[in-house]
């Protein structure tokens, strides 16, 4: 059987012994089956079912009480196809397996509205009607956490069985410290063809960052980003400790940002944010302009749980302000000094909690807007954006989800369906959340966002 065959990358690789077919839910979660290696054919051509309601479930994995995909429909299946993406290996696991990527339709072939990856697709759908192609590249800052104990601590070094004492900043020594675990993701991210580029030791204990190289597919920047969290998290517990996204981990240490470069090609390839000058086009500037207006709405998707709003707090690392500037890291939307070819926008708020389909869709929809309306942002700021008065995003997590509800910018970025299933569950979880310690919230995010 070749490669163009529907089992081909299977036929290549004998040696994997068993399937999982997997859904990307609301929170980001990987829902799916474990399948034998011989059912393999079948799933690939016809898919499988889930309940809809699988995608709405809360941080938990319960149901949504009062989701109407649940008791009002019967609890009624979806169909899950492939992505397209094909088999993927799961190197974190014992058992040679592979992964196929799913997500849900209707039984008539309409997508499911209520699933994150259609979310994203509709907007790349506005931007190929308009001739327009996003560039995308996501920024995955993480944590190595030893959680072995109460009190978490970045693990001891495999080389030298000493731990840090604190950050180190662009450390080629905390780098090193971790090479055999670092070049096993590496390894992993080639087999899984996930474009892992740069990695340094970031402004936390134990935090570092790994950049996913820009790429003209926005879904499958998406889903690498996705996967990329399924394999750290994987491997890092292979190796005995706990990889986490989690957006504040330690109260003293910058949290983890998950942050978005983003360009657009018109449909001869040009860059439509590039006029030949530092400043970048008008079309750069109503992209700002919709990025800014939409950014409140958006705070529930760029801070999805309860410990995101620890890591929005001034002079932390986080934009707390909602601003534009050239070359300033201390505002939302950044304008990085660049090649005119190469001029973007990088998008500073979510944290690296976030669901990646959602986070692309609320961004990459915002900018589509404001260059529809064209949009005109207010003037780029300099210096200092926390020693600004500025318009600010919610605070808090309910603040966010009352906007997310409310906010007209809303639905004009995801379908009603999505809202209702995303309020439904933060709002479920907002009341459970309640009933934890703060070491049991802590168990909860490490190895869950």
């Amino acid at each position: 059987m070749s490669d163009d065959g529907p089992t081909g990358w299977l036929y290549d690789n004998p040696h994997i012994h068993s399937v999982r077919a997997a859904a990307c839910d609301l929170n980001g979660q990987a829902r799916g089956k474990r399948f034998p290696r011989r059912f393999a054919h079948k799933l690939e051509t016809e898919g499988t079912r889930f309940p809809y309601s699988v995608m709405n479930l809360d941080i938990w994995g319960e149901d949504i009480e009062d989701s109407p995909l649940l008791f009002d429909t019967g609890d009624a299946d979806g169909i899950l196809k492939p992505t397209g993406r094909s088999f993927l290996p799961m190197p974190w696991l014992d058992t040679p397996t592979a992964l196929l990527p799913l997500w849900m339709f209707h039984p008539d072939g309409r997508p499911f509205d209520g699933d994150p990856r259609h979310a994203l697709a509709r907007v790349l759908d506005g931007y190929a009607a308009r001739g327009l192609t996003p560039v995308v590249a996501t920024e995955m800052e993480f944590y190595l956490v030893d959680d072995s104990t109460r009190q978490l601590r970045v693990p001891a070094s495999p080389r030298s069985g000493k731990r840090r004492p604190g950050a180190e900043t662009l450390s080629m020594r905390a780098l090193d410290a971790f090479d055999v675990f670092f070049t096993q993701l590496y390894d992993a991210c080639e087999a899984m063809d996930i474009p892992a580029n740069t990695a340094i030791s970031e402004a936390g204990i134990g935090q570092f960052e790994i950049d996913l190289a820009h790429q003209t597919d926005a879904l499958k920047a998406a889903d690498d980003a996705w996967l990329f969290k399924l394999a750290l998290r994987g491997l890092a517990r292979r190796h005995g400790f706990a990889a986490s996204f989690m957006a504040k981990p330690y109260p003293d240490y910058a949290g983890n940002g998950m942050h978005v470069h983003f360009s657009v090609l018109d449909k001869d390839g040009r860059n439509v944010f590039d006029d030949g000058t530092e400043a970048g086009s008008d079309t750069l500037r109503h992209a700002v302009a919709g990025l800014l207006a939409a950014a409140p709405a958006s705070t529930l998707i760029f801070a999805p749980h309860l410990n995101s709003y620890d890591r929005l707090v001034p002079g932390a690392h986080a934009p707390t302000g909602l601003a534009w500037a050239y070359e300033n890291r201390t505002s939302a939307l950044r304008i990085p000094a660049s090649p005119g070819p190469a001029r973007r926008i990088e998008h500073r708020i979510s944290g690296g909690d976030v669901n990646p389909y959602l986070l692309l869709a609320a961004i990459l929809g915002a900018a589509l807007a404001g260059i529809e309306d064209g949009a005109a942002p207010p003037d780029p700021i300099t210096g200092n954006a926390y020693a600004l008065k500025l318009p600010r995003i919610p605070g808090t997590w309910g603040g966010a989800i009352n906007r997310f509800e409310t906010d007209p910018w809303t639905a004009r970025l995801f379908p009603q369906v999505l809202i209702e299933n995303m309020i439904r569950t933060k709002r479920q979880e907002m009341r459970d959340i309640e009933e934890l310690s703060e070491a049991e919230r802590m168990d909860l995010y490490l190895d869950t966002v």
